[in-house]
């Protein structure tokens, strides 16, 4: 089975949490804190491998999670750091948000990384925070949860050439005649339901990779029928072969349809609107099929769009169409939609910082503290140790945490919630 889009969750590890520890030797006195950091948390991290051409993977595995960090340890020993996951994904994978659709990341060569979810930094063991005044602290930090996110995988196919037209015009017969691919035929629209792929070779072996993809109709880009999969892999392919059945067997008329597969390519992105096209008028063999082309060639008028008639049916005009697309593949340069114009200037802008604290009131009449800020805050604490509590209340006074709340009108009793914790305001 092919499968070219999926919805997974990742999730970096959590690092691993500082230790609270000290010295005990025979002949040293006062000897320290002693507690160790802890580990950094595993990334999850995308990297393409050549050797796969579907998400099929993804399938069966839709949760991917970073490992923790080790825990800090005594004599100031460090917690090991997380190796990271790597997942492995085939050239022209795309990651997005599933939130925001932002794209992340666009993996197209052998051994490219990306970076998905970082892992989470270790937390900070007792002798981090010794000073005079408190030479022995019975504070650790705990280690910050990973970065945690929905991303959509998509797999647009890296193919030098792409079939496009109605269903039922010989697409996938013409793959299957040019290349060893076996895509499945029948009598019937749509019986291509996922993309094929085959390597072609001309007969002076000059070789390039075609795809054999869902037939379009009227209103594909919106998503009808199967438009909406055939279209996300077009925008890789550098040549199009726009296959048009010229024997009007189905009662369409030619013409028509080479208008309104092109609406349909340049309604989804504009760029396709100057894609490279060879028209192949195909199933020459049937009667008034030269009729056809004829009136064809009348209605395309000024247009000079290379014209190959061919029939899948007695191979005539294959090896000319062959010639003429590997031809044509010599003269585009690879990743050609990719090549833009790259401003050097870097321009620094002024962006004011999201406030470290936001304060609401839930229904229940509690005040609800929220942000990034805090909530990290709240997340490295160690809640077990008195001296941790402390310094937690003491920062959270001076990002003026009090102040905020007897603004909104908070007395002495009542209850103030962060994530799961609840806590009394004390005035």
């Amino acid at each position: 089975m092919f499968v070219d889009q999926v919805k997974v969750f990742v999730k970096g590890g959590d690092g691993g949490n500082g230790l609270v520890a000290y010295r005990r030797e025979k002949y040293v006195p006062r000897g320290g804190p002693a507690g160790g950091d802890g580990g950094n948390g595993g990334d999850v991290i995308f990297e393409v491998d050549e050797g796969l051409n579907t998400l099929m993977d993804f399938r069966y595995q839709h949760h991917f999670k970073g490992a923790r960090g080790e825990n800090g340890m005594n004599q100031k020993q460090h917690g090991k750091n997380a190796e990271p996951l790597i997942v492995s994904v085939p050239p022209g994978t795309t990651v997005k948000e599933a939130e925001t659709d932002k794209v992340i990341a666009d993996l197209t060569e052998h051994k490219q990384r990306s970076v998905i979810a970082k892992g989470g930094r270790g937390g900070r063991g007792n002798a981090r925070f010794a000073t005079p005044r408190n030479p022995a602290p019975e504070i650790a930090e705990n280690g910050e949860p990973g970065e945690e996110l929905d991303v959509v995988v998509e797999l647009k196919l890296l193919a030098d050439v792409g079939l496009v037209g109605f269903p039922s015009v010989g697409k996938s017969t013409f793959l299957s005649v040019v290349t060893a691919a076996k895509p499945k035929i029948a009598d019937y629209h749509f019986t291509t339901l996922s993309p094929n792929l085959g390597v072609v070779e001309s007969q002076d072996h000059r070789s390039f990779v075609m795809a054999d993809l869902p037939g379009l109709i009227e209103g594909a880009h919106e998503g009808v029928g199967l438009g909406h999969q055939f279209l996300r892999h077009v925008e890789r392919t550098r040549l199009l072969l726009h296959v048009i059945d010229m024997s009007g067997m189905e009662g369409r008329d030619p013409y028509e349809d080479y208008v309104t597969i092109n609406n349909e390519l340049s309604s989804y992105d504009k760029r396709l609107e100057n894609r490279p096209q060879i028209i192949v008028a195909n199933k020459m063999d049937m009667p008034e099929s030269k009729e056809n082309l004829e009136l064809f060639k009348e209605q395309l008028g000024d247009n000079d769009a290379a014209i190959y008639p061919i029939s899948t049916v007695t191979r005539d005009g294959l090896d000319e169409l062959l010639y003429a697309v590997a031809d044509r593949l010599e003269e585009i340069p690879k990743q050609e939609e990719q090549i833009e114009e790259v401003d050097e200037r870097v321009i620094y802008k002024f962006e004011k910082e999201d406030a470290p604290f936001k304060v609401t009131r839930a229904d229940d009449g509690a005040y609800v503290l929220y942000g990034e800020k805090i909530e990290s805050l709240f997340r490295r604490t160690d809640f077990t140790r008195d001296q941790s509590i402390n310094r937690f209340a003491r920062q959270m006074r001076g990002m003026g945490v009090d102040e905020a709340l007897r603004k909104r009108g908070a007395k002495d009793g009542d209850t103030v919630r962060l994530l799961d914790y609840e806590f009394e305001f004390v005035d």
